[in-house]
């Protein structure tokens, strides 16, 4: 004998979808409940490091870029000096600075452009771990009504939850991976990590 519908007391026998749609509606809002900090921390994390990542990134460009310009401003420099016995012209000089911030906003531009391909890769480092279904967290939840004991147990614990970046508990996120190494010299940069 199947019980009535436990929202709008129908007769099992007309099959009505109060169930499923409680169900869903509950699961929405659990999920809304406990998982919001759980992505909030997510995104902080991913996008900190993704911005710390593209800075760099960038600095290592503006670095490289800065130090062909001071080459020939030198080289300008040299050319004067010998040719004319004087300093260049001030409008190479404009002309080279102006080359140089052409140059930094091209940097900014590909560096902020990676956005998308870094994010990504971030995001892909963070891994979500179930127990097993043996478990005995999922075979005896500490909400039963069957045994007492362990809910009293697992109230002081805190059982179940990992520590993430900043001391923050956060249930369910497996160790965090580190991010790639920072650009450096000889690091090809454009393809993937």
């Amino acid at each position: 004998m199947d019980p009535d519908c436990a929202i709008c007391s129908s007769p099992a026998i007309a099959q009505c979808d109060c169930e499923a749609k409680g169900l869903d509606t509950a699961v929405r809002q659990a999920e809304t409940r406990m998982m919001t900090t759980f992505f909030s921390d997510i995104r902080a994390w991913v996008r900190g490091h993704a911005q710390d990542y593209i800075l760099t990134y960038f600095n290592v460009l503006t670095t490289r870029r800065r130090d062909s310009h001071s080459m020939h401003l030198a080289h300008l420099t040299e050319r004067a000096l010998y040719y004319y016995g004087t300093r260049p012209h001030p409008t190479e000089i404009a002309a080279a600075n102006a080359e140089l911030k052409r140059g930094i906003d091209e940097d900014w531009r590909a560096s902020v452009q990676r956005y998308p391909e870094v994010l990504e890769y971030f995001y892909s480092l963070v891994t979500f771990t179930l127990p097993r279904d043996d478990d005995s967290a999922v075979k005896d939840p500490p909400l039963s009504a069957l045994t007492g004991a362990r809910m009293r147990e697992m109230s002081g614990g805190g059982k179940g939850k990992r520590q993430v970046e900043g001391g923050r508990s956060t249930p369910g996120l497996g160790s965090i991976r580190r991010p790639p190494p920072p650009p450096s010299s000889g690091y090809a940069y454009g393809g993937r990590y």
